[in-house]
């Protein structure tokens, strides 16, 4: 995507949106692009190699750029001051003419997920003209300029009130066939589809480091062969935020599939007891003491066998038992002042040839008087 918003830029057409490629028409001479850092002004300035090659199917490559509406300084391309198209030049709006409704059809418009922060003076002050009307967005549009406007109210737009917006990364990332979201081959939303992901072999590692940094899953602990499909390549540097900011390769190649470090999701801990001395403080559960009490460990059927261990806040003392249909209890026969404090369940197991382990929140223990 790096290499496709330098030609936007260079053609003055806003953020790009979409990218696809051929059919050709007719054969046509051509370059390979080698890669773009994005902060080029002329595609000329990106690093090419060879010379002139015929342009077949899989390399032609077609560019769709909004044309009405771009988001500049920002950290990526779902980020920046608001700019929109007016008498062929570039224009801010000011924060009082947009609305998240507003909002919601540029993020859907550039192609990005949902608004995050909306805010004057976010990504600093335009340096050429103000938008000289309101929009009036229902934010069901597909273009802004498809949406209402109505003249400003007031002429003026004060320094610092140069909207800027932050749209959340899309949702088009996916690893299916792990038996968690942050386990399996990557696929990708692309052209109304979801479409599986390749890379080549040098490049697979930075490929994953993405994918498991897009979908909130920590870091890569392992990529695998993906399945015999094959699909639309892609190549990273390993520092972006999300797959879409990868640059395509349109040549297919085989799939992976990626291991992320968050791979359990994180267990509950629960207090329960069948004599009745547990009750509910200010401070959170309370046991009587001389009662009995159980605290119970589970976590969503995600694979079978593991094990949980209950640690206690302040001493070394620890409790493991295997997991039975994902759950197991931890019964404390008699409280005493010893076993208030706070108790954690983690949850341990062994799948793709690695250790994982999640932790659920603290549960905070009080012994009181009978």
């Amino acid at each position: 995507m790096r290499d496709v918003k330098v030609v936007c830029r260079e053609l003055d057409c806003g953020n790009p949106v979409a990218e696809s490629r051929g059919p050709l028409v007719e054969h046509r001479r051509g370059v390979r692009l080698l890669r773009c850092s994005g902060d080029e002004s002329s595609i000329r300035q990106c690093d090419i190699i060879g010379g002139p090659v015929f342009c077949n199917r899989g390399y032609y490559h077609h560019v769709t750029c909004s044309e009405s509406v771009r988001l500049v300084d920002g950290a990526g391309l779902c980020s920046g001051r608001v700019e929109v198209k007016s008498n062929q030049s570039w224009a801010s709006v000011c924060e009082a003419d947009f609305d998240r409704q507003d909002a919601e059809v540029v993020c859907g418009e550039l192609g990005c997920g949902a608004p995050a922060a909306l805010q004057g003076g976010l990504y600093g002050e335009g340096e050429g003209q103000t938008w000289d009307k309101e929009f009036q967005c229902k934010g069901k549009e597909s273009l802004l300029l498809d949406c209402d406007t109505s003249d400003r109210e007031n002429n003026t737009c004060l320094p610092g009130n140069a909207v800027g917006l932050t749209c959340s990364e899309p949702d088009d990332v996916r690893l299916v066939g792990g038996g968690s979201r942050c386990a399996g081959g990557v696929e990708r939303y692309d052209q109304g589809e979801w479409r599986t992901v390749g890379a080549e072999d040098w490049d697979q590692e930075d490929v994953a480091a993405v994918v498991c940094r897009q979908l909130g899953c920590g870091s890569t602990v392992s990529v695998l062969p993906g399945n015999t499909t094959r699909g639309f390549g892609v190549s990273c540097y390993g520092s972006e935020s999300s797959l879409r900011k990868c640059s395509k390769i349109y040549d297919l190649l085989p799939g992976l599939t990626v291991i992320c470090s968050d791979l359990l999701v994180q267990p509950d801990i629960s207090l329960t007891d069948s004599m009745g001395g547990v009750s509910r403080g200010h401070q959170g559960p309370e046991v009587f003491r001389g009662y009995s009490f159980t605290i119970t460990c589970s976590t969503q059927p995600q694979y079978p066998g593991g094990s949980f261990l209950v640690t206690f806040t302040g001493s070394n003392r620890t409790q493991t038992q295997p997991a039975v249909n994902h759950s197991a209890a931890f019964v404390f026969p008699a409280a005493d002042d010893s076993h208030q404090g706070n108790y954690r369940c983690v949850y341990d197991n062994y799948v793709f040839s690695h250790d994982f382990s999640s932790e659920s929140e603290l549960l905070s223990l009080t012994i009181t008087g009978n």
